[in-house]
């Protein structure tokens, strides 16, 4: 496995250095003539970086050539502040070009079982397969203050190993469901990207980073088994790795 961790001087310089990389790996797929599927996720972070795309990018980029998905999602209505792909829409969707064929939102109104099933044909259909799997060609992940990632609780480890493309989570405090996608999806990824920002976070990336053996959180197993882990970090976040102390 290939780790890369760059480090930003601020959060804003973080999501400006993404949505460029981000924007020449789609012109370049597309100049190719290729699509490439991304799995977005959701958070402060994100919400920067796709606002940043939307109101920078949105003629620059060959958005045709993408096909979005999402690495999880709240049972709730796409109208309701809590939904993921509402946030995307509101801060990137509604404002470049990009065919309504090519937006794959996780159906989150919906019975959580049946769309678990469902959502796993969609993205069975519309990516690449490897050793039987569905391969997305980047997704992003935050970092919980616990250490989850997509909807893998610290309590629900067994979906980090499950054999399923999506299941059913729940929060852990509001017992909330959801549907995330699940470990061996992500860790057939081939580009893993975590965002994370905030001194709050920074003893938990040390730890991940420098040190997984000691922490059972869900982000230490997320190795792509084929791919590369990059971590974007700002300098809040990286402020107590030894290796840039």
């Amino acid at each position: 496995m290939d780790t890369i961790i760059k480090i930003s001087q601020s959060q804003t310089e973080l999501a400006w250095d993404l949505a460029r990389e981000m924007a020449e790996m789609i012109n370049n797929a597309g100049r190719r003539g290729k699509t490439i599927s991304i799995a977005l996720s959701g958070g402060s972070t994100p919400k920067l970086l796709f606002s940043i795309l939307g109101d920078n990018f949105s003629d620059s980029v060959m958005w045709k050539y993408v096909h979005f998905f999402w690495g999880d999602e709240r049972c709730v209505s796409p109208e309701d502040p809590e939904s993921n792909y509402g946030m995307t829409k509101n801060a990137l969707l509604s404002k470049i070009s990009i065919p309504s064929s090519n937006i794959h939102r996780i159906q989150g109104e919906k019975d959580p079982e049946k769309e678990a099933v469902r959502y796993s044909k969609l993205i069975s259909r519309f990516t690449r397969e490897r050793e039987g799997s569905p391969v997305f060609d980047l997704i992003f992940l935050g970092l919980g203050e616990d250490g989850h990632v997509a909807s893998i609780f610290p309590d629900q480890n067994h979906l980090l190993t499950s054999e399923k493309i999506c299941e059913v989570a729940f929060h852990p405090v509001s017992k909330q469901k959801r549907i995330t996608l699940t470990g061996k999806i992500i860790n057939n990824a081939d580009n893993i990207v975590f965002l994370v920002t905030g001194t709050y976070k920074a003893e938990m990336v040390s730890q991940i980073i420098e040190s997984p053996g000691i922490v059972d959180y869900p982000a230490v197993y997320i190795e792509p088994v084929h791919g590369v882990l990059k971590w974007y970090l700002d300098i809040d976040a990286a402020s107590m790795l030894n290796q840039w102390a």
